[in-house]
């Protein structure tokens, strides 16, 4: 049963997505028009997908969203016609997962919440199949990559600077966490997406430029000059397989 939680303070918008996500067959639907209706109705009910404008009646977006992550973990993405950079990059700042600018089509939006979906189906049948083998538990627990100055866990889903744990969001570590299984190998933004979030074709750039900036801010010495995840001029990024020297 997968929850989704609309926070909206425009009815003809919470409307039309409600109405295409039942219509993609999605039937635990919530909506909330302000920071507080968002709040009791996660303490409430929970949620697995908050989809959240910025500007809202009592608040913003931007200020709510790490109140709703200390309730749950929940997917969150923004639904705000706030496009500039720095609203972008403060949404991500605040803790958002994903970020669309409006006007939107809603099919994408219905799209992007399968994909995730689908990452959480993936994700709880890893651990599923761990659990049943002991075997499986002693081999994920091995899973670690080491790279110069940063080491990454997956079983523990854990990361470490320097021998110190850094706290990493879930969708900043799953991008990592790809990087770390394909050393040394190009990906462009197209490609990220599509194996991170999920999405063939749909992604914005701005959402895996920032979570590379966001993982630089973790791992590098100077995130301005990376030595650990370099960007590939013309054709994306790849982490390095030993860290550059300079």
């Amino acid at each position: 049963m997968n929850k989704i939680l609309i926070v909206d303070d425009e009815p003809s918008i919470v409307k039309m997505l409600q109405l295409v996500l039942q219509k993609e067959g999605f039937q635990h639907i919530y909506t909330a028009g302000t920071c507080q209706e968002a709040l009791d109705t996660i303490s409430r009910f929970g949620a697995d997908i908050v989809l959240l404008d910025v500007m809202l009646p009592d608040g913003s977006g931007f200020e709510v969203c790490p109140k709703i992550r200390k309730l749950g973990n929940p997917h969150i993405l923004f639904l705000t016609a706030k496009a500039s950079d720095l609203d972008i990059l403060t949404g991500f700042a605040m803790g958002a997962d994903d970020y669309i600018t409006k006007p939107f089509n809603p099919l994408e939006i219905a799209a992007r919440i399968k994909a995730r979906l689908r990452r959480f189906d993936e994700m709880g049948s890893l651990k599923g199949d761990a659990a049943a083998s002991p075997l499986a538990i002693a081999a994920a627990s091995r899973k670690i990559f080491r790279f110069g100055r940063f080491q990454l866990d997956e079983a523990a889903g854990e990361l470490l600077v320097d021998s110190m744990p850094v706290s990493c969001p879930a969708q900043v570590f799953q991008l990592l966490l790809y990087f770390c299984k394909n050393p040394g190998i190009v990906f462009s933004k197209g490609q990220l997406y599509e194996a991170v979030w999920g999405i063939d074709g749909i992604g914005d750039d701005n959402t895996v430029m920032v979570h590379i900036r966001r993982i630089r801010e973790k791992i590098e010495y100077d995130p301005s000059m990376p030595t650990h995840l370099l960007t590939v001029r013309g054709l994306g990024y790849k982490l390095a397989k030993e860290p550059l020297r300079i």
